[in-house]
């Protein structure tokens, strides 16, 4: 079996309809650790709110990012992270375009990630 290789937040090359990618850093906490890894799909069910998702913001396009969707907005997405103390999302850059949605945790503790953190409506 070939383990999967993380993509870091610079390598733009995805072109499978599943990837893996790599957190880093504290903004999705307690949901997603730094270190942990993420299969993500691009395609699939359309993305809703409360997904988390790997996406893009207009403003940084060469940073990727996992955030959760909170909103539709601009023809593009309203992203949050789940940490309230870290601001390093839509608030600071802006609405994103979405590249994948993850579809579960494969390391170090694998399980399916809820929607409950961030769905609802402030």
């Amino acid at each position: 079996m070939i383990p999967l290789r993380p993509y870091s937040a610079g390598e733009a090359h995805l072109r499978w309809p599943l990837f893996p990618v790599l957190v880093h850093g504290p903004s999705m906490a307690p949901t997603l650790r730094h270190g942990d890894m993420l299969l993500v799909r691009r395609g699939g069910r359309p993305v809703r709110t409360g997904d988390v998702v790997v996406a893009r913001f207009r403003s940084r396009p060469g940073l990727l990012v996992v955030k959760r969707v909170r909103r539709a907005q601009d023809g593009g997405w309203w992203l949050i992270g789940d940490n309230g103390l870290v601001t390093d999302d839509s608030r600071a850059y802006g609405v994103a375009d979405v590249v994948g949605r993850v579809l579960c945790r494969y390391w170090p503790r694998p399980g399916r990630l809820d929607r409950g953190a961030g769905s609802a409506d402030e």
